[in-house]
């Protein structure tokens, strides 16, 4: 599949569609996990945090392993694999859930982004294969509307599996405090097991799809067919750590993917802070990521026919920063529509990062994604340092961590994505 490839990719489009679907469910569950696991281990907000950790930590230590699977394996049956080691971890929720074990659950969320990390070294460049370099991003953005329609599904449907009434953990709360220590360990085993079923199912889907993409004939790929873009040859033997962009690329990524996960992952917990039920906050997750699909299809129809994928890095980054100045600033409920909003802008920095950075590493693409996806690391230690302030000061306060990532983002799209390049090729970007 190369630059000279028909366009017309729907079978394919179709296919890593639903992965991304897949990777939206697994990945933003969380935002249900985190409170939830909160109440029923006991937790600080910091503590709790540690699901975002152990699940993106995977990201940065497996992205290689990853790459070199898939020179190994093909895409295709890289993808096969990475469904069938999220299973596995979906599966390690069952003994977790039966012994009310934090450490366990963390495992099996380590384990389930394994297999992500694997999945999304593959489809992401595929995606950003099956067409030309410099609309990348408008298919990146169908992609990223597969994954947050499932992300805003998700909690909903777990807190359905797993909650017997809207008012009930609400009411479990206020019971709690005047339980005995017995009485109290009994209600959050049951809550625990509650997550047992949910899990088996969820991993039994996730064996299905595997086997289905085994029997699809979606086309294998290899680096050597990439697209660099406008007919330049790719720096075939240069280092991956020279290629600036990339670096540049990579810390961008980090950034982004920092501000996408702390958003939602950390929304639930401050709409409560600021004295909304977990009835009314458990919504607010679902509402950051249907704000990011109407920017995604904002960028659909506006990249590159309107804007460049960088303006629109820029806007992003610029959205980003003046929405959490407010959120800071205005106290009370309102603030939490703030964070909610923050989806607008995030949306569209990974579908505008991604291409930017892998532009011209054409024999590297395969390396230099497995590098991107290291950046994903940023999910799990923003939130951690954003539960360490939030303990220290208080939740509202501690979204200043955005800030610096914003900045950052802001800078990568006005020069940063140039870095290292010919003058003719980052022209072009």
């Amino acid at each position: 599949m190369n630059a000279a490839a028909p366009k017309k990719n729907y079978g394919p489009m179709l296919t890593i569609g639903s992965l991304f679907f897949v990777f939206g469910f697994v990945t933003w569950v969380n935002s249900v996990l985190i409170p939830y696991f909160k109440l029923i281990c006991g937790l600080s907000v910091k503590e709790a945090m540690l699901v975002a950790f152990a699940f993106y930590i995977s990201y940065f230590v497996m992205a290689f392993p990853s790459s070199i699977i898939l020179k190994k394996t093909g895409y295709k049956n890289g993808m096969m694999l990475g469904l069938f080691v999220m299973a596995a971890g979906a599966l390690v929720f069952v003994p977790a859930a039966s012994t009310r074990a934090y450490g366990i659950f963390l495992i099996g969320l380590f384990i389930e982004a394994t297999g992500l990390t694997l999945l999304q070294t593959a489809a992401n460049p595929y995606v950003t294969i099956l067409g030309p370099i410099e609309s990348a991003a408008s298919r990146i953005s169908i992609m990223g509307v597969c994954n947050k329609l499932a992300g805003a599904i998700a909690p909903l449907l777990l807190v359905g599996a797993i909650v017997k009434n809207p008012n009930e953990i609400d009411q479990i709360k206020a019971q709690l405090v005047t339980m005995s220590a017995i009485q109290k360990n009994a209600v959050l085993d049951e809550l625990s097991s509650r997550l047992i079923s949910p899990y088996i199912v969820i991993s039994l889907v996730l064996i299905g799809l595997g086997l289905l993409i085994k029997l699809t004939s979606l086309p294998d790929i290899h680096d050597q067919n990439t697209t660099t873009g406008a007919g330049l040859k790719p720096a075939e033997n240069k280092s991956l750590f020279q290629h600036k962009h990339l670096l540049l690329g990579a810390l961008a990524i980090f950034c982004g993917v920092s501000v996408e996960v702390l958003a939602v992952d950390s929304i639930i917990n401050y709409a409560q802070y600021t004295g909304l039920s977990f009835r009314e906050a458990k919504y607010f997750a679902t509402y950051t990521l249907l704000i990011m699909i109407i920017s995604y299809f904002i960028g659909i129809f506006t990249i590159p026919k309107i804007i460049t994928q960088r303006k629109a890095l820029t806007i992003s980054a610029t959205i980003g920063i003046l929405l959490t100045v407010l959120a800071i600033t205005i106290k009370g409920p309102t603030s939490v529509w703030f964070i909610s909003l923050l989806g607008l802008g995030n949306a569209l920095l990974w579908p505008s990062i991604w291409p930017l950075s892998l532009s011209g590493l054409g024999a590297a693409t395969s390396k230099g994604s497995a590098l991107l996806i290291m950046g994903v690391v940023g999910g799990g230690l923003a939130p951690l340092a954003y539960g360490a302030l939030s303990d220290a000061a208080n939740p509202q306060l501690a979204y200043w961590v955005l800030i610096p990532f914003y900045l950052f983002i802001l800078y990568f799209s006005i020069s940063g994505y140039k870095a290292g390049k010919p003058r003719l090729q980052a022209a072009l970007a």
